[in-house]
């Protein structure tokens, strides 16, 4: 569907000298003083998902330190970047690729599927042993959006209920191919629900670790998915319909790789990110993403666990049962996050109506939720990335024995997944690197999109202020998480 953003809007010309400086000064100031308010929660003690070892540097000065590059990387972009430079692609072809690799691939994707479920059904029943449990939790659900992120939207040729659908269809009487027209009005809604439930069941599910349950969740999410796109078409419920589709594609809008025709480009990093179709369900999804790897984090933390279990035994003292009163916490626990990740944001698009009130609220929300993109990404990295280096090494042996029931197809079953790989203080060093880079990607769009739509380079500044509150308030929450997990 075509973008609701539009063309880049014209731009006055850069300001004087003086009176960019001037401007610069005043907001490093006033971002100071909003920053010394919202960096507190940082200081909380260092564990958790970095290990119980002792940090190179304080957690406190590296609270400090990442609000300090948020505030230079906004006085940077205020001064040196006055006109946009990423409202549109450049993309330039790089090399040609072979067009028979596009139905390998697809059929690679479709047997490694036949092998999740497989496993999943036939398998050992222990998490640790079957390859589906670490295939959908460590490959699939952390690595692919990381992988898409640098080579971009790769995930369309392996799809395997895209793959499956595109065979039916080929298989299909012409008469019976024609698609119905997709109701505009939904939106990605029904990509925000998928994304969401899937959320549900790594988080909150208390079955999510049993194999044959993954296997029966993942046929019926693949009958979904194929149903969808018989009914609407494939391109057009893999946009719209399909959670993890809309997920990496999204993504892939960050990476410097594009892929059409036959054929790899290579972009400005960041500079797909503008061009993303906004419908009804865009801004929920990119909330929906931050605010499920928020309370990934946020379910861990001492402080969460007090009060889920004070929340369980009042709800147990009721009579609800032990378990359904577990999962009704923790989906109240991961609807909060959503919620006050949309709330955030929406917080800072209302303080762009300060400097003009040209476009309503709703017009800005549109026009900026990309800028979400970097921080989704971001929260991704620093969250997982030791998950990702220490258990992706389980899939060397769990290749060789998919089953868990003794094999060694490849010779790699006795592996071990080693734990000296990384250093706590590396893990930290990337967590804290990730989160600042995807903020400071943030207020590269904004800034950019600000200088697209507002008529003087001084109104794009100035309705930046808010925004960078936005920047510093998840890079302080984010930090806060990785700070303040418990193991």
């Amino acid at each position: 569907m075509p973008s609701r953003t539009g063309k880049p809007r014209a731009y006055a010309s850069a300001s004087p000298c003086g009176s960019a400086s001037t401007l610069a000064r005043r907001t490093a100031l006033c971002c100071w003083l909003l920053l010394s308010g919202l960096a507190f929660p940082a200081t909380a003690s260092a564990h958790g998902i970095v290990g119980k070892a002792d940090l190179p540097i304080p957690v406190w000065l590296f609270s400090w330190a990442a609000a300090i590059v948020l505030v230079v990387s906004f006085v940077a972009l205020s001064t040196l970047w006055l006109t946009p430079k990423l409202q549109t692609e450049t993309p330039r072809r790089l090399f040609a690729i072979p067009c028979a690799l596009a139905p390998l691939a697809s059929a690679f994707g479709l047997g490694v599927f036949a092998l999740v479920v497989y496993s999943g059904f036939a398998g050992a029943q222990a998490a640790n042993a079957n390859f589906a449990v670490t295939f959908i939790y460590v490959v699939f659900w952390v690595g692919l959006p990381v992988l898409s992120l640098v080579f971009g939207d790769f995930f369309a040729a392996l799809s395997p209920w895209r793959t499956f659908a595109r065979c039916l269809l080929w298989l299909m009487p012409p008469r019976m191919r024609a698609a119905r027209r997709y109701p505009s009005w939904l939106g990605t809604w029904p990509a925000v629900i998928g994304l969401a439930g899937f959320g549900w069941l790594e988080l909150v599910y208390l079955e999510r670790d049993v194999p044959s349950t993954l296997a029966a969740l993942s046929l019926g999410y693949f009958a979904a998915m194929v149903t969808g796109m018989l009914t609407f078409g494939v391109e057009q419920w893999s946009e719209h319909g399909d959670g993890f589709a809309a997920y990496f594609s999204l993504v892939a809008r960050l990476s410097p790789l594009a892929y059409r025709d036959c054929a790899v480009y290579v972009r400005r990093p960041l500079s797909g990110a503008p061009g993303l179709p906004i419908v009804p369900g865009t801004v929920a999804l990119v909330c929906t993403i931050i605010g499920t790897t928020t309370f990934d984090g946020l379910s861990n933390g001492g402080y969460w666990k007090e009060l889920a279990s004070t929340l369980v035994e009042g709800l147990t003292s009721i009579g609800l049962n032990q378990s359904a009163a577990v999962e009704l916490v923790f989906s109240f626990g991961l609807l909060g996050c959503i919620v006050m990740v949309a709330g955030v944001y929406r917080l800072g698009v209302g303080g762009l109506r300060t400097v003009s009130s040209r476009y309503s609220q709703a017009e800005l929300s549109r026009r900026f939720v990309h800028t979400l993109l970097p921080i989704a990404i971001a929260y991704v990295l620093a969250h997982y990335f030791s998950f990702v280096i220490w258990q992706g090494q389980a899939m060397r042996y769990l290749i060789s024995d998919p089953l868990g029931n003794g094999a060694n197809v490849f010779g790699t079953a006795s592996t071990q997944i080693d734990y000296t790989i990384i250093s706590y203080a590396a893990i930290w060093y990337v967590q804290v690197a990730a989160l600042l880079l995807g903020h400071v990607g943030g207020l590269a769009l904004a800034h950019d999109r600000a200088l697209a739509i507002y008529r003087s380079s001084e109104d794009a500044i100035r309705s930046q202020y808010w925004m960078l509150g936005v920047m510093v308030a998840f890079t302080s929450f984010g930090l806060w998480l990785l700070s303040a997990v418990g193991t």
